[in-house]
């Protein structure tokens, strides 16, 4: 019951933080950014619930802890380059592979095992759940059909739209915890200078994504896809 229901609310469920976040901005609510981690939590631990409850096989599974761990990998590898990771590329490939929930699961678990290395903080939920949006939306982009063609060629200005795109998703939310959490006192002047400096990360991160995209994506999605078919994982 609680797999079908989910199912069906799992997508407003994800997608409401943003506009919540919004809403506590605008209407100038006290303690704001702690309202706002629980409210992410709440979504992180409704949807790893959803997730079990409906049951995965091992054929899902297996190639998403093993793309979350490379993710993770990935992250730590490329750890002095800041916001040059292959940790969006990676929940996308996964995402279109294994379906948007998967993709979800691979970014969120990404952000927090590589955290056993770069830190835990209240920070922590919001790179997952970050991460995790951008592998969810990449993967029902792609089950739309907006990457692959019924050929199996690639729409590669598709995808890199959307690979320089989920930069900019990813730091919108962080961006705005940030801003709601740190900025203080809270002022449209003071929110401003701070997407300001973070708008060249956001953009190397939509860049990164593209060039591990353009190395990834093919190699990984046919090498995916013959080993959930052939051996039925």
């Amino acid at each position: 019951m609680l797999a079908r229901i989910w199912r069906y609310i799992e997508g407003p469920v994800l997608l409401f933080v943003p506009p919540g976040m919004g809403i506590m901005l605008y209407l100038g609510i006290a303690q704001a950014a702690l309202l706002m981690l629980a409210m992410v939590a709440l979504v992180l631990a409704l949807f790893f619930a959803g997730y079990e409850a409906s049951r995965p096989g091992l054929r899902q599974i297996m190639p998403t802890l093993v793309l979350a761990a490379l993710a993770a990998a990935g992250r730590i590898l490329f750890g002095p380059i800041p916001d040059f990771k292959p940790v969006s590329a990676i929940a996308i490939i996964a995402g279109t592979t294994l379906g948007r929930r998967n993709g979800f699961m691979v970014g969120a678990l990404a952000a927090l095992t590589s955290n056993f290395f770069f830190g835990q903080g209240m920070w922590t939920p919001w790179q997952m759940y970050a991460w995790g949006l951008v592998g969810y939306v990449g993967g029902a982009l792609a089950h739309a059909g907006a990457f692959d063609r019924a050929d199996g060629t690639v729409r590669m200005p598709a995808l890199m739209a959307y690979g320089f795109a989920s930069g900019l998703l990813y730091g919108a939310v962080i961006n705005a915890y940030d801003i709601i959490g740190f900025v203080q006192p809270l002022t449209w002047a003071g929110a401003v200078a701070r997407l300001a400096t973070a708008v060249p990360f956001d953009i190397t991160h939509g860049l990164a994504t593209c060039v591990f995209l353009a190395a990834l994506y093919k190699p990984w999605c046919r090498r995916i896809n013959r080993v959930v078919v052939k051996y039925g994982l």
